[in-house]
């Protein structure tokens, strides 16, 4: 099967990247794996320009749908290069036979979910194929936002000695997937993260200029997205188990299903690579904001092993983080 697209080329991980990189790269403009370009010399100024398509099973889940994921999904990409989002175009792919009253609850959650993170809807397409043709709706949606002056937001400017900031607890949105496509039931549910970044990255660029580095560790997890950075930045990043929130419905989940939790895709939180004297002074800002009352340093920036991510176990042992390898949760946005 070495010559045909799998399940894990979709994953976030490895697969994903090798594919990106043996195939796209060499022939697109952008260089960087960023979730959002960066534009410049329009106006003088900068802005970012997303795009990204949600093929989420099931569309309807505890904590959200694949209409507030797409919404959200975008707003944070573009929120990840330090942009303020403003504009998203949106494409429905529909299955013919799909019920309208589902499609009716998806347009009415994306609405919601655009007023709430203060961006228009201002364009978008519809295309119907025939039943059996598509799974129900998938949705492609692209985002514009203004980067403001000063604001410079790259895995290159990573620097050692810099401390790792997580906003919030991980694996909320992966396990909620799962649980719901295969009928899991738990006894306090387990509900999606599912939320748009931008208010708490405004407050956050507020607070200080010194960001360097941002993403939100959506598929393939925590580990992937840390693999990720020092990749770009050719560092090394040491975390601390006990410095990262599991909680305990999701622990306990992973350990039934076999899943390891710094994998499990989350779709409200963030990682921010912050310059070692403002990190204490921003965890106090970013715990202010709903979405950012549990942040944490969790690690920090390490001149080598290169290219390497470790953890400090629970255990007081010592931990080589890689790269999602395969298709752990596949469909999970």
């Amino acid at each position: 099967m070495k010559d045909r697209i799998l399940l894990g080329h979709g994953s976030g991980g490895r697969m994903m990247h090798q594919l990106i990189r043996e195939y796209f790269v060499p022939e697109f403009e952008p260089k960087s794996l960023n979730d959002s370009a960066v534009l410049e010399g329009i106006n003088h100024g900068k802005i970012a320009f997303t795009t990204d398509s949600y093929v989420v099973s099931p569309i309807f889940f505890p904590g959200g749908d694949i209409g507030k994921l797409a919404v959200y999904g975008t707003v944070n990409d573009l929120s990840m290069v330090g942009a303020r989002p403003l504009y998203i175009t949106a494409g429905l792919i529909l299955e013919e036979g799909f019920p309208l009253e589902d499609l009716k609850m998806i347009i009415s959650s994306m609405s919601v979910a655009a007023e709430k993170s203060a961006v228009k809807i201002v364009a978008g397409d519809t295309k119907v194929v025939n039943r059996g043709k598509a799974d129900g709706i998938f949705i492609n949606t692209s985002g514009v936002g203004i980067i403001e002056d000063g604001v410079d937001i790259s895995p290159l400017n990573v620097m050692p000695g810099d401390k790792v900031i997580l906003s919030g607890p991980i694996g909320n949105h992966g396990i909620s997937i799962i649980a719901e496509r295969n009928g899991i039931r738990f006894n306090t549910p387990i509900l999606s993260d599912t939320a748009p970044l931008n208010n708490l990255v405004a407050e956050m660029l507020n607070s200080t200029k010194e960001i360097h580095a941002m993403r939100d560790p959506t598929r393939g997890g925590l580990a992937t997205t840390l693999k990720e950075i020092v990749i770009d930045s050719g560092l090394c990043i040491v975390i601390e188990e006990e410095s990262i929130s599991v909680p305990a419905g999701v622990k306990g989940a992973c350990e039934l299903l076999g899943f390891d939790p710094l994998y499990v895709a989350n779709e409200g939180i963030l990682v921010a690579i912050v310059k070692s004297n403002v990190a204490e002074s921003l965890i106090n800002i970013m715990r202010e904001n709903p979405l950012g009352k549990k942040a944490r340093i969790i690690g920090d920036v390490k001149e080598t092993p290169s290219g390497m991510v470790l953890m400090k176990t629970s255990i007081g042992g010592s931990r080589i983080v890689e790269m999602l390898s395969g298709d752990q949760l596949p469909r999970i946005c």
